[in-house]
């Protein structure tokens, strides 16, 4: 490495997982000491999380806002609101956390799986369209790294066949589509907070949507069906308190009104990579779709191995040494490899609810999903937050195009 390479490599990146790459600061623990000198800590009795629903959801401009524990339970509360009988199928894709998978599981349901567009890594109208039965009782998108799902052609699909459509936010904060805020564009919307997306109350989420019926039963949902407010509550049916904590909402509160400048830190940020990075031999930016508006939760790139000798694990392996810990393949493998779903591990021995499933909805062949193995094959995720100056911009820059020359040259 010559000189000015080892100068770089003394550029310390900010990083989500501390202070250095987040937004926390003194309004959050002003209204975290107001939250704890009213000793009021539980959301039933509190204020903060309530403000935080009534905040969020003007937002957004949608007509119900619901806080709760986790990103995981978000989309727990909108399935049940789904209410699917056992053995009814929801659509979903195989590059996602296990927290929004699991929670279909649960509620008795068979996860099917459809494939990826290997430009943006999320499930289209046309994977989906393959994936319908008449069991179909939902569809979950996943507006995978801030990127929005083509969601025109997903809701014309859905809406013909009245199927709801659940969105996963849970890293698209105020990403667009078409001029509509994701989240907004479906029956249902989720969010999650936790502690690296583009607010954080360390862990934390929230469910949105403009249908009461629907509002109703994510309400009901997230505390144990209990009628609050209700003239002779009761507990309706079967759930659990999935409710987020007034420590929680006093942090989600002073984190909400810096939103907008951290999406338009990262947008901007990403905006100057792209400059520095196309024509790189071998690398591909984002792609984004001329109707939609990326919110960066990550960056990825996508690496030839053909011109990249080694693809995106050896440029992983390269920028490590300057202290850029890149993510080859995001996940190692897609979510229908794990053993949950290989192996049916569910409620003790009984492999239920997957003894329900069609024998097509349980086909994980890998001919059908060749656009999910191409887009983790190919991909290489670099960390990504609002704190990042031009100074780490340039120096991320700088170390991919300089690592993608190294690693070419030693292929001559």
């Amino acid at each position: 490495m010559n000189n000015s390479a080892v100068a770089q490599a003394a550029v310390a990146l900010p990083s989500d997982q501390e202070a250095s790459g987040r937004t926390l600061g003194i309004e959050e623990i002003e209204l975290l000491t107001e939250a704890i000198r009213t000793g009021t800590l539980t959301s039933t009795k509190g204020r903060f999380v309530k403000t935080l629903e009534d905040r969020f959801g003007e937002k957004l401009g949608v007509k119900h806002a619901y806080a709760c524990s986790s990103g995981t339970a978000a989309i727990h509360a909108a399935i049940a609101a789904i209410n699917p009988e056992p053995g009814d199928e929801i659509i979903t894709s195989g590059i996602t956390d296990m927290g929004a998978l699991t929670p279909i599981l649960y509620q008795v349901a068979i996860p099917v799986f459809a494939d990826v567009d290997p430009k943006t890594y999320n499930i289209t109208a046309e994977t989906i369209r393959r994936c319908l039965s008449e069991r179909t009782k939902a569809i979950i998108v996943t507006h995978l790294f801030g990127n929005p799902c083509e969601m025109t052609e997903i809701m014309e699909l859905a809406s013909s066949k009245q199927i709801p459509v659940i969105e996963d936010c849970a890293q698209a904060f105020m990403s667009r589509h078409d001029g509509k805020l994701v989240g907004t564009i479906g029956t249902i919307g989720c969010f999650s907070l936790q502690q690296g997306k583009h607010i954080t109350t360390g862990e934390g989420g929230l469910v949105v949507t403009s249908d009461a019926a629907l509002a109703r039963r994510i309400f009901l949902f997230i505390n144990k069906s209990w009628g609050y407010g209700d003239a002779k509550p009761d507990h309706y049916f079967l759930s659990l308190n999935y409710r987020m904590s007034e420590l929680q909402g006093a942090v989600a509160v002073a984190q909400l009104p810096k939103l907008d400048s951290v999406v338009a830190s990262r947008v901007s940020g990403a905006q100057r990579l792209t400059r520095q990075l196309q024509g790189t031999p071998g690398i591909e930016c984002p792609w984004v779709s001329e109707k939609s508006f990326h919110t960066y939760w990550k960056y990825c790139l996508r690496v030839d191995a053909e011109i990249v000798p080694g693809g995106a694990v050896s440029l992983a392996r390269l920028l490590q040494q300057r202290g850029i810990a890149s993510a080859p393949r995001y996940i190692q493998k897609p979510a229908f490899q794990c053993e949950i779903f290989q192996k049916q591990r569910t409620f003790g021995e009984s492999r239920f609810p997957f003894t329900l499933a069609r024998p097509e909805a349980l086909d994980f062949d890998r001919s059908r999903f060749r656009g999910t193995f191409e887009a983790l094959e190919g991909v290489l995720v670099l960390p990504w937050n609002e704190r990042y100056s031009n100074e780490h911009l340039d120096y991320i820059a700088d170390s991919v195009n300089d690592c993608v020359s190294r690693v070419s040259e030693r292929s001559l």
